[in-house]
Parts: C-alpha cells; structure tokens; sequence
C-alpha cells in the first residue's frame, strides 16, 4: 500500500465559512483574522494491490494553467486522474467536496472529476448537503451525484466496499460524517476526516466549537488513538499542517 497527502495548501477560515490562503512561509500568524482557525487542505490518495483510492477531493480550485489542483497533485505523484477507481468521501463540506466536479469555462457546465471511478457517498450525508440548511455545503458542487450512474449511495451505519474499505458512521463533525480504514498485509490505514483532522487534536482531550458534538468527536478521538496503536495505524490528517500521515504504535520498554 502506498500512501500520497495531496496537499492544496494553509488555509485561514473563520466564522464566515471562507477559506483564505495563507502562506506559512511569508506572512505571520499573529496577523491572521481573530477567532480564525490555520488548517491544511489535505486529500489522500492510496494505492493498493487493486486499486487507486481518493479520501475527499479537496476545494476544487485550480491552479494558474487551469486544471483542477487536485488533478495536477495526483499528476505530480505519477498517478493518471483518469486512474482512479474509488472515491469515498468523509462527509460534503465544502473544503472536502468541492474537486468532486469542476466548472468548465468553455462549455459552461459542469463535469464529474472522476469518471472512471465509482463515488462513495452517504445517501442522507447528501440529502442534507442539498437542502441548504448551512453555509458549509455548496450545492453546486455536489448535485452532479443525483444523476452520475457511478455513485454507489451508503445507506448503513457501516458495511465493507468491495472487501477493501471498512467505514463507519461517526456523526460528530457533522450528522453524517463518516471514517474508514483500509487493511492490506500488514499496514492499516486509517482516515478520519474532520474528526481526526490533526495529530495534536489526537494526543489531547480537545473539543472543536466547530464541531456538531464536539463530545462525541473528541471520544471517537480518544478511542481510535488507543485503538491504533495497539493495532499500528497509519493515520491521515486532512488538516494538519506538518504531519499528514502518522504512524502510531506502543512504545517499546527501552522508550
């Protein structure tokens, strides 16, 4: 199995739901709008023995030659976008949906990211995506799903795809969020999305105001971090900005 961050760069996001770039290198933290929070903007790809896995799709947004970042990420990986053959999405959020389709200026509509893969998407995770009930779905980016033949909607709290990823209904970012875990030989890959966003949310007793049950987040928390290091995970932080993927297991008697 291998393991690719598709990073689309530092965000700043505040109450507002917008999210501002922001260049680590260069400008100052101090300086960024109060009651903001700093993120990472973080796909991932894995490669296993059968196929090319997409966790999330990013903002959508392109880069200055006009292709879609997260197609130009996967490219610069030495993996053909038109390769995919899954794409399982955590929850629809706008930072997490929004390179499932892209705009094409030419022809004046939209078009689905992956056509040659097959989309995984909670079924009331869309629902109320497109009931426009919050400002962090945007339902342009996701109704294309209603009429793509490749989506297979989830219906069940959790279940096995094609005997290769194992998710679960979490429900603690937000109503329908979902996790996964891939299993191959002797490495576990695990994705948590926004209720394991960051490694230091990992190693402490922290509740998110923007999450919807910060307590129950914080507790799936507490237990996938146990949980993996007995069982060695490689974990994915969608949002973290210096560790993207972090192997965890139990200190040796020497340490």
């Amino acid at each position: 199995m291998r393991i690719y961050p598709l990073s689309e760069g530092s965000f700043t996001i505040d109450h507002t739901k917008v999210f501002v770039p922001f260049d680590t290198a260069i400008e100052n933290l101090q300086h960024r709008p109060k009651g903001s929070i700093l993120v990472e903007i973080q796909p991932f790809v894995v490669v296993t023995d059968n196929d090319i896995i997409l966790f999330d799709t990013g903002l959508g947004y392109h880069n200055k030659e006009g292709i879609l970042q997260l197609h130009d990420n996967l490219m610069k990986n030495g993996i053909d976008p038109s390769s995919v053959t899954k794409v399982f999405m955590s929850h629809l959020h706008k930072d997490h949906a929004g390179g499932i389709s892209y705009f094409h200026p030419q022809h004046k509509e939209r078009f689905i990211s992956f056509p040659y893969a097959k989309y995984y998407i909670q079924q009331r995770e869309f629902d109320l995506a497109m009931s426009g009930s919050t400002a962090s779905y945007l339902a342009e980016q996701v109704q294309i799903l209603a009429d793509y033949s490749g989506v297979v909607w989830l219906h069940d709290n959790e279940g096995v795809i094609d005997n290769t990823i194992h998710y679960q209904l979490t429900g603690g970012h937000s109503l329908y969020h979902q996790v996964a875990w891939i299993k191959e030989n002797d490495t576990i890959f695990f994705f948590g999305g926004d209720e394991a966003p960051q490694l230091q949310q990992m190693k402490s007793k922290f509740i998110a105001k923007y999450d919807m049950d910060g307590k129950k987040a914080m507790e799936w928390r507490q237990k996938w971090w146990e949980l993996g290091a007995t069982e060695n995970w490689t974990f994915a932080f969608y949002h973290d900005i210096q560790s993207p993927t972090f192997f965890h297991k139990l200190p040796t008697k020497n340490n």
